[in-house]
């Protein structure tokens, strides 16, 4: 069952809203509609922006934003590596944002491409913006209309400024490895891949000193994110203490998504190593851990 108090603005800045309150507002000039959809190309196991799912099916008045190549830098070594404040706003206003209007992203999976998306504009500048819970999974199960074929915008002027305390390197998760600084490192991929079981990167296993939450556990059958008690249960050891909390996944993206979840309850000092296990692993000089046994426990309180 959906929540909707918490998805509609007991919170600072509505990072969530649910499928209701778009409804209710769908086609208001003020609410500029963001389909951020990627699929696996399983020929060569990259990733393609799903423009062909989004022609195919997506909700009225969206566009379309290439989170592969357009919202991250191509030129560099991994994928999903965060823009320069400059192509940043390129890409923006080439599908007709604009920094006067709230932006609402959706996806049709998980919801950690709209996320990824999201903690972008935030690191840029933009707070105007929330993630629709549940993506279009949610939206096509509630009966909500869909457009179909090819969606242009008049290009406009987006201006973005990169500011701190969104994002972290590979040098200062480092120093927290080493105990040169303070930090709570919470890996949110699968156990599998945490524990070094099945290997994804170019070594198995995690960052040593890490912590294990998977960002699946915190959705419900139909991707939407569970109710809010349940959230605060399963992140009720990252919601005390003021340490930084650094999440980090294959490339950033799957973090960005327990980021929101994160700010939603309420926490401060929520960052994602960009980088992640992709970086990480891909460097021989920096340490890895293997085994299961460092699972993030749950509270016990109702």
């Amino acid at each position: 069952m959906s929540d909707p108090a918490f998805r509609e603005g007991r919170h600072e800045r509505q990072d969530l809203v649910s499928t209701q309150w778009l409804a209710e507002r769908l086609g208001r000039p003020d609410i500029a509609l963001v389909d951020a959809s990627v699929v696996k190309n399983l020929g060569n196991d990259s990733w393609l922006a799903d423009r062909a799912a989004f022609e195919a099916g997506r909700i009225p008045g969206a566009r379309f934003a290439d989170l592969v190549s357009n919202f991250s830098d191509p030129e560099e070594r991994f994928a999903f590596a965060r823009p320069r404040a400059a192509r940043f706003a390129s890409a923006a206003g080439a599908i007709g944002l604009t920094n006067r209007r709230h932006i609402v992203v959706y996806d049709n999976s998980t919801g950690i491409w709209a996320a990824r998306l999201w903690s972008l504009f935030k690191a840029f500048g933009h707070d105007s913006i929330s993630v629709l819970d549940g993506g279009l999974t949610a939206w096509r199960a509630e009966g909500g209309p869909v457009e179909r074929g090819p969606s242009a915008f008049e290009p406009t002027d987006f201006a973005a400024n990169q500011r701190p305390g969104f994002f972290v390197d590979k040098d200062e998760v480092l120093a927290i490895v080493e105990g040169r600084a303070r930090g709570r490192l919470v890996c949110v991929l699968r156990p599998q891949v945490f524990a070094g079981t099945e290997q994804r990167y170019s070594r198995p296993g995690h960052i040593p000193s890490s912590v294990n939450l998977p960002y699946i556990e915190l959705l419900g059958p139909d991707n939407r994110l569970l109710r809010e008690s349940a959230l605060r249960n399963a992140l009720a050891p990252l919601l005390v203490g003021d340490d930084r909390i650094i999440l980090y996944c294959g490339g950033g993206v799957t973090a960005a998504g327990t980021a929101l979840v994160l700010t939603l309850l309420g926490a401060r000092n929520v960052l994602i190593y960009d980088g992640s296990l992709s970086e990480w692993s891909a460097d021989p000089s920096l340490p890895m851990a293997v085994g299961s046994d460092r699972k993030i426990e749950a509270s016990t309180s109702p």
